[in-house]
């Protein structure tokens, strides 16, 4: 039987959603030996051949990775920079399931976001998404308990920067390639990882106990070959999966494959069962099954905007 486009797009976003989550899993059981600069600049050095084969097997020609927006590639790759080490210094601290689950507010932010920036009109039952979409943070946040970890904070700051990056996806989207964005944007995890290692690498800044604070301001560390090849095994895996996802969003609609980006929660949740024997609070629990609902609901209601549009035009 032979597979529609959609169903190959579905399972591709949902392979390369598990493949993704392998970083995740290798960065927290690696963030109380290294600081979070080591591992992304082996991990962009690795990237950086696989990605020029991508966008030569992508685009067809290595040209479309000049632009005369490189300010521009360069402006979205360091707020994706921002919006990731927010999250991985969130995930050094917190459960992995806690950690994705917040991140996955950025759907609702990048409505937000779209409304101001572009004008796009809020309707009621996407108004009413949003709002349990943020009742559902705070279920997960917990506020009332004695041990609220400030930490929990950082993977919503990460979703706030991914939903900035977004909407500049949406501006270069119009010029430039998805395969040439994603080089500069780790071009630019490079440039600003080296940065990182230029103010903490020498080790004067550390001894935070903090798990966060140490995964960012750790010097740099002798590693055996097992950890590094662990590190750039993190730049096969991106590559890896975003190839998986450009070619499930190129194939099948993004209405169809979108809802199921939130199957990185499951991988959360069943990894960090695995390898940290940690699951969520019954709480949170109920505050990851309102997110995932609202942020469904924020999909379908933008995939029925997209059905009306022509019409309207029309």
């Amino acid at each position: 039987m032979q597979m529609t486009a959609t169903s190959r797009g579905i399972l591709a976003l949902v392979v390369g959603i598990a493949v993704f989550s392998l970083q995740d899993v290798i960065l927290k059981l690696l963030s109380g030996d290294y600081p979070l600069y080591q591992a992304m600049i082996i991990r962009s050095l690795t990237a950086v051949p696989l990605l020029l084969i991508i966008v030569r097997v992508l685009d067809g020609r290595l040209t479309t990775i000049t632009t005369p927006n490189w300010a521009l590639m360069l402006a979205r790759g360091f707020l994706n920079f921002v919006a990731y080490t927010a999250y991985y210094l969130g995930l050094a601290a917190m459960p992995m399931a806690d950690t994705v689950a917040l991140f996955f507010t950025a759907p609702l932010f990048i409505t937000l976001f779209a409304a101001f920036v572009f004008k796009e009109r809020i309707g009621p039952t996407t108004l009413f998404a949003l709002l349990a979409g943020f009742a559902g943070m705070l279920m997960i946040f917990n506020p009332s308990d004695s041990v609220f970890d400030p930490a929990a904070l950082l993977p919503v700051l990460g979703a706030f920067g991914y939903a900035l990056t977004q909407l500049a996806t949406r501006v270069l989207g119009r010029t430039e390639t998805t395969a040439a964005m994603t080089f500069w944007g780790n071009l630019t995890f490079l440039a600003s990882a080296l940065a990182l290692a230029a103010v903490f690498g020498s080790g004067a800044y550390e001894g935070a106990t903090h798990p966060s604070l140490a995964f960012l301001t750790r010097g740099w560390q002798e590693m055996p070959l097992r950890d590094l090849l662990l590190f750039m095994s993190c730049g096969l895996i991106t590559s890896i999966g975003l190839s998986l996802l450009t070619y499930a969003y190129r194939v099948a609609p993004s209405s169809s494959v979108a809802p199921f980006e939130y199957s990185f929660i499951i991988w959360g949740v069943l990894w960090g069962w695995l390898f940290w024997e940690q699951l969520p609070t019954e709480l949170a629990w109920a505050g990851i099954g309102l997110l995932i609902g609202a942020a469904l609901l924020v999909v379908r209601a933008e995939a029925q905007n997209e059905k009306a549009a022509p019409e309207g035009a029309a």
